[in-house]
């Protein structure tokens, strides 16, 4: 069996990153991804528009070229997804990884095969597994935990639960779209991190009341036909209501993390690692990207993880 200088897990921006970098040092890799290529990417809203400019999204120094002022979905899938075939990078896709373990050398075990690595990295995103609310009906089909197209809501009776970005988008979509859209938001206003040229947008039609919104509420129960909220003075709502768009947030795989060695520290679960280096507390097992911050997903995105790439490779160059 070979064994590769780098073995790689997870095919996003960072993930590809890491193939060029490790590219242009002679070392041999492979990418092992469960999905498609950039597939957290490819499960975004379809029309998102990224709050980066296409600069800060490129890596590599390879032009991200593009006629809008902010890269959208089809965009970023176009960038990357490119670049993949113009420099065939080594990809296997479709193939999750089950497992990971250490003597010597790591032994990764996936769904499809056996692998050999003198080093590893982690660069898997968080996309894949929703922070849920873990109330009574989560579990019913007409609950949502991810948004693409507001098109199926037309004519609908929609609660959408959270305030950033995602749940924004989701609620003037589908209002736009002939929605009755309810909005449940667990603080006390619209995000500060929602992007600029959409917050002043949500704010007036909650204003105005085209969109209904509940600030300092919690959602109690989710029934078939109606939903049980209660608000910010502690009056308990009952309304009609079709679909449930529940836009609370995504977390990494823990599980997967720890089972590989690594410990997470805090109530945040932040997985330990060299700041440096990018190493964890297992000797040549990195992380990259959005995975470093634990819960606090916010803290790493494209623009300012696209570094890792380049920092885990000189480490691992500088040893080998």
């Amino acid at each position: 069996m070979e064994i590769l200088d780098v073995l790689i897990i997870g095919a996003g921006p960072i993930g590809l990153n890491c193939a060029l970098e490790a590219e242009k040092k002679g070392l041999s890799y492979v990418i092992i991804e469960k999905g498609t290529i950039v597939n957290s990417l490819y499960n975004y809203p379809l029309y998102m528009r990224f709050f980066s400019t296409a600069d800060k999204l490129e890596i590599a120094e390879i032009p991200f070229i593009t006629t809008s002022p902010k890269p959208g979905r089809q965009d970023a899938l176009e960038y990357y997804q490119g670049i993949a075939r113009q420099k065939a990078l080594k990809i296997k896709l479709y193939e999750k990884v089950l497992n990971i373990s250490k003597n010597e050398l790591f032994e990764i075990q996936s769904s499809k095969g056996k692998y050999l690595a003198k080093n590893v990295i982690i660069a898997t995103g968080f996309y894949d597994i929703p922070n849920l609310l873990n109330i009574p009906g989560e579990n019913l089909p007409k609950v949502k935990h991810y948004y693409t197209e507001p098109y199926p809501y037309a004519n609908q009776k929609v609660v959408v639960i959270g305030a950033s970005n995602s749940a924004v988008d989701a609620a003037l979509e589908t209002y736009r779209k002939g929605a009755e859209v309810t909005m449940i938001i667990k603080g006390s206003e619209i995000s500060k991190s929602v992007k600029y040229w959409v917050k002043p947008d949500i704010e007036n039609r909650i204003a105005e009341g085209s969109i209904k919104g509940y600030f300092n509420a919690e959602m109690i129960e989710i029934k078939e036909n109606s939903v049980i909220f209660k608000d910010e003075l502690g009056k308990i709502h009952e309304i009609d209501n079709d679909f449930v768009l529940a836009m609370t947030g995504y977390l990494p795989d823990f599980e997967f993390l720890k089972d590989s060695g690594i410990d997470l520290k805090g109530d945040s679960l932040v997985p330990a690692y060299n700041a440096e280096t990018m190493e964890t507390n297992v000797k040549n097992l990195y992380l990259a990207g959005v995975v470093c911050g634990g819960k606090d997903t916010h803290l790493w995105f494209i623009e300012n993880s696209r570094i890792h790439a380049e920092i885990i490779l000189n480490h691992i160059a500088d040893r080998n």
